[in-house]
């Protein structure tokens, strides 16, 4: 994993810092719905301010092809306002003239958030111009966003290329997290997966699976490995194209290491009231698709879970958010509380079920990434770390 400096190693002071944080919270009718990214990065937004750097923010927002009001940074950036207790000004736009006039009026001290960017056609492109742009508004640049420094963005690498880089709080936390997941973790190592799709965790399943002692896997991903092992799933989802390389995992020397659910809950279809029962794995009733793990297997799972020394824990284990499908995601989320080994909770699915629960303070670490965090345990690194530890090198 990449060495990199640390904001410890800046002279901020009187200095203009561009921050890459990850804002890219729900909006519910222009509102922040959830403000646990938002809260994450304070710290370093925080300590910049006090050094006293005038803080250049960006992220991006949703999706958006282009500019659109629906996905505008604005309503981000008054609940960041309002979490740090500091006046905060908005850019009407990413890198342009009217980002130069916000960053040109801002004292030391005082933080700016540039417009999403998304906006900006080079962003995904990591286009050199729009790199170039960024790298101008500000002397230093800090990477703070875990959840996108698994991407060769302008806003994540093609500034750091171009500025005095540094990783910030929060970034640098999460690495330390990882890390201890994937060097000598403390036995048992156990992995839980679910989520809707084994494509975005196949890559993960095979670089952990020979570390690990027990993966638990459940959520819709489980159906397609449980078709590669000649169940009959009925209605539930599978990745059919996968099956042939799920079942060269499956018959691997590390394959006994996964555990599939014996009991799930299945229902009639795919909408919150449907009528549903539990069903053994092995005998989905025709017509029916399983939407949560049973209550065997949240025993079971729970089990192996409150023993394990250390816990890796990526996607909900059914679809937790109608009443009917959240037991077992429930249940694994009560166990990974009890558990008394060290603790990572990644994705957003699984922070926001942990929250939910009012379970969240009892995990050893709450992962802001969930691709990232993925994709870091699969390849031991990350664009982002990559092109910050250059820097540590005195680039």
């Amino acid at each position: 994993m990449s060495r990199f400096r640390t904001i410890d190693d800046l002279e901020a002071s009187g200095r203009t810092v561009l921050v890459r944080a990850d804002l890219n919270v729900p909006l519910d009718e222009g509102r922040v719905g959830d403000d646990f990214r938002i809260t994450a990065s304070l710290r370093t937004i925080g300590e910049l301010r006090r050094a006293g750097a005038r803080v250049v923010v960006c992220s991006h927002l949703g999706r958006p092809k282009g500019p659109d009001p629906r996905y505008t940074m604005a309503p981000v950036a008054a609940r960041l306002g309002e979490l740090g207790g500091f006046p905060v000004r908005s850019a009407p736009d990413v890198a342009g003239e009217g980002a130069r006039a916000a960053v040109a009026a801002a004292a030391p001290g005082e933080v700016v958030v540039l417009e999403n960017t998304r906006f900006a056609p080079g962003e995904t492109k990591n286009d050199a111009a729009l790199s170039a742009d960024l790298a101008d508004l500000a002397d230093l640049f800090v990477l703070d966003a875990f959840g996108s420094a698994h991407r060769a963005h302008a806003s994540t690498v093609g500034v750091a290329e171009r500025l005095p880089s540094a990783a910030g709080r929060l970034l640098a936390e999460e690495v330390v997290a990882f890390d201890r997941l994937l060097h000598e973790p403390e036995r048992p190592f156990v992995v839980i997966l679910g989520g809707a799709k084994v494509s975005d965790k196949l890559g993960v399943i095979r670089a952990l699976l020979p570390k690990v002692d027990g993966m638990l896997v459940g959520g819709a991903m489980c159906f397609t490995l449980l078709a590669a092992r000649g169940v009959e799933v009925a209605e539930s989802r599978v990745e059919a194209d996968l099956v042939p390389e799920v079942r060269a995992v499956l018959e691997s020397a590390a394959g006994s290491r996964l555990v599939l659910p014996s009991d799930l809950v299945v229902a009639d279809g795919f909408t919150p009231d449907a009528a549903h029962r539990v069903a053994p794995a092995t005998a989905i009733p025709s017509g029916t698709m399983g939407l949560d793990i049973g209550p065997e297997t949240a025993e079971r799972f729970g089990g192996v879970i409150r023993q394990a020394g250390t816990l890796f824990w990526n996607g909900p284990m059914g679809v937790f958010e109608w009443p009917a499908f959240a037991t077992g995601t429930r249940a694994v989320a009560a166990a990974v509380a009890e558990a008394k080994g060290y603790s990572v909770a990644g994705g957003g699915d699984s922070v926001a079920a942990l929250r939910a629960f009012g379970m969240e303070e009892a995990v050893s670490h709450l992962s802001t990434g969930g691709g990232a965090g993925l994709e870091l345990l699969e390849a031991g690194t990350l664009p982002g770390l990559e092109v910050l530890g250059r820097w540590a090198d005195g680039a």
